[in-house]
């Protein structure tokens, strides 16, 4: 079956924000798009990877695309890499929007660009002068006349001013479809029961992807994090580069393989916190901390050339946090696999991986090349593996008895005197039993036990995390110990690969009087 990259390229017109660095393009995109999904800094060249989100904020919907700052300065080799992913969007576009940063006034970038894009391009252009942020800087907007377009909008995406012109102005030079196909499939799109929303984690806002999966890459700069997602997907959708860091926004990139979609989404390289060397690294970080919470499955990136690090150690730690299902890959085996005993050689890595991350043992560990594409193929047997997994469940009465051996074999420790006990445990799926536990009636009336939900997202997740209820005497008697080893028991009946098994543990409800 055919491998393809999926955007909504497909369904709408593409419009692609382009512009030397620095001159308002990310912010023009937040603005358009409503979303903080670019990285807004004052430093030059913060976007290095394209951005794509749908805009429907005209009259007619359209996918935006922002680019990478073309002509930036310094960075040769990775320069080049922006203007050809720049170049590469310019291509699939409809409609191109110039963006000048009006209170620097024109500059020979502007003068270059303006003549590469009337030259190459046969598509409209909206010339978009951005920071008139008050009448009196409209005459600021007059140099610009000589570049030579017909459109030309003045604009602040930073104070929302002229954004409503801008879009008339989009509708306007829009191509014409020639039936109602772009908004039919929008609305086929949204009725689409894969239609998935996925939160941003920045002002409640959403994205909204037809989608079965969305995955978090994530790792320390540089270990490979986006060479895997180009071999994945087989083109040069993220930006690669030997420079560390080189993707600072948290990119979505959406794909489709054998006719199941996934959402890969790309962070920004991981770093100790006391290394980070600008606030535009903050906010990366920030970022790929929130790619993790909003993920469906996160996939550690590990350099098998320096072995499990201790800020390897502290991102799996952020995982298992918030308790996201998690498969562990081991980057660049070709530039350590040795001549004689390669079976042996990947073994004693795997286990040395396991070792140090140990509160993550229940994470398949899978050893790749990005580079070379080898074994990237065997993630997709390892993700479908764990959406098996996800589906099982452990029946309440093999559970109970399964508790209730392992209490018996290793009793609680004492706590203060006092020692944890088991009254009832179950395993919530959905329905009546699901009803049972989290709305407040008693699991077991004659032993007086209420619960409430611990999940504010249950149910919306395709990969759903196994969550066993204890009611128990006191909650707080419980050690962290004695949860990993009935963690393990539970293990040992269901096994549960790459997820993380939660424990929650209910108080007996006490009676309020007494007859």
């Amino acid at each position: 079956m055919r491998d393809a990259l999926v955007n909504e390229a497909h369904t709408l017109p593409n419009v692609a924000i382009v512009g030397r660095p620095n001159v308002g393009k990310s912010a023009l995109f937040n603005r358009l798009v409503r979303r903080k999904i670019a990285i807004v800094h004052g430093q030059p060249g913060i976007t290095r990877d394209r951005l794509s989100a749908n805009c429907i904020r005209g009259e007619r919907p359209f996918t935006l695309w922002d680019t990478g700052g073309i002509f930036g300065a310094g960075e040769s080799e990775l320069t080049q890499q922006v203007r050809r992913a720049a170049e590469n969007a310019l291509r699939a576009s409809d409609l191109l929007l110039f963006v000048v940063d009006g209170k620097e006034g024109l500059s020979p970038m502007d003068a270059e660009l303006a003549q590469m894009l009337r030259k190459s391009q046969k598509k409209p252009v909206v010339l978009v002068i951005n920071k008139i942020d008050n009448e009196k800087h409209e005459v600021l907007a007059a140099e610009f006349d000589s570049l030579g377009f017909d459109k030309l909008i003045s604009v602040s995406a930073e104070h929302d001013r002229g954004i409503s012109e801008l879009l008339d102005a989009i509708d306007l030079q829009l191509p014409s479809p020639a039936s109602l196909e772009h908004l039919s499939a929008v609305a086929s799109a949204k009725a689409d029961p894969t239609f998935v929303r996925h939160s941003l984690g920045e002002g409640g806002s959403d994205v909204e992807h037809p989608i079965t999966i969305a995955i978090a890459i994530v790792g320390r700069p540089n270990v490979g994090k986006s060479s895997l997602i180009n071999s994945i997907v087989r083109g040069e959708r993220a930006i690669v580069s030997e420079l560390p860091g080189t993707t600072r926004d948290a990119i979505d990139i959406i794909y489709e393989r054998d006719g199941l979609k996934f959402v890969f989404i790309d962070t920004a390289g991981i770093r100790r916190r006391g290394k980070v060397s600008s606030s535009a690294e903050v906010f990366s970080v920030m970022r790929a901390e929130r790619s993790i919470r909003r993920a469906d499955l996160c996939i550690l990136i590990i350099d098998l050339t320096m072995g499990v690090t201790a800020q390897d150690k502290r991102i799996a730690g952020l995982i298992q946090k918030a308790r996201k299902p998690t498969i562990v890959v081991l980057n660049k085996w070709d530039l350590v696999r040795p001549r004689r005993g390669e079976k042996q050689s990947a073994k004693e890595f795997i286990e040395e991986t396991r070792s140090r991350i140990f509160f993550l043992d229940y994470a398949p560990v899978l050893i790749t090349s990005a580079s070379t594409g080898e074994n990237v193929d065997q993630l997709f047997a390892l993700i479908q593996k764990l959406q098996r997994a996800a589906q099982k469940r452990i029946g309440t009465g093999v559970l109970n008895r399964l508790l209730g051996q392992a209490f018996e074999a290793n009793p609680p420790p004492l706590v203060k005197g006092k020692r944890l006990k088991l009254f009832y445990a179950a395993q919530p799926t959905g329905g009546g039993e699901r009803s049972a536990l989290e709305g407040g009636a008693p699991a077991t009336p004659e032993l007086g036990i209420t619960t409430q939900t611990s999940r504010r997202d249950r149910g919306s997740s395709p990969l759903q995390v196994p969550e066993f209820v204890l009611f128990v005497n006191d909650p707080q008697l419980m050690t962290e110990t004695y949860r990993r080893y009935l963690e393990a028991r539970i293990r040992d009946a269901e096994p549960y690969p790459g997820l993380p098994i939660i424990l929650t543990l209910r108080a007996r409800a006490r009676n309020v009087s007494r007859r």
